[in-house]
């Protein structure tokens, strides 16, 4: 359920983000004037797609991933909990990365972005944990 919830907030975040690169919100609420260094800086974009809407989409597919592992004849299963960890693990390296370049390369950070990787950070913890606490496949 905590996964869950972590990944709802994940959504939210990241379409308020990706509202603002449409220009449907004038300025972010950040206080520092980072986010819009960050949002606005030639790496807000990833192999030629905003990082917000693929923020978005992974998010959207953890929450329906997560949401499944609740239903019982899914969680019985296991793959859920799987799927989630391996997928989020990636979403991790992934926002190592952008987080690299805005302390390394951008020079400024975005406090949404920092907030973003702290969720997905807790996303995949709670994974592994679920994940050690299930019995393996055949034993018992």
């Amino acid at each position: 359920m905590a996964v869950t919830l972590l990944c709802l907030a994940g959504v939210f975040l990241s379409a308020y983000l990706w509202l603002y690169k449409l220009g449907k919100i004038g300025t972010l609420a950040c206080g520092s004037g980072g986010c819009e260094t960050v949002q606005l800086s030639p790496y807000a974009r990833f192999m030629g797609v905003e990082v917000s809407l693929i923020g978005l989409v992974g998010y959207v597919v953890l929450l329906v991933i997560a949401l499944l592992s609740l239903q019982p004849r899914f969680a019985a299963a296991g793959w859920p909990v799987q799927l989630l960890a391996a997928l989020s693990g990636a979403a991790v390296l992934f926002a190592v990365y952008l987080t690299y370049l805005e302390l390394f390369v951008i020079h400024a950070i975005c406090r949404w972005c920092v907030t973003s990787a702290v969720i997905i950070t807790l996303v995949f913890a709670l994974s592994l944990i679920e994940l050690r606490r299930r019995p393996a496949p055949g034993g018992g």
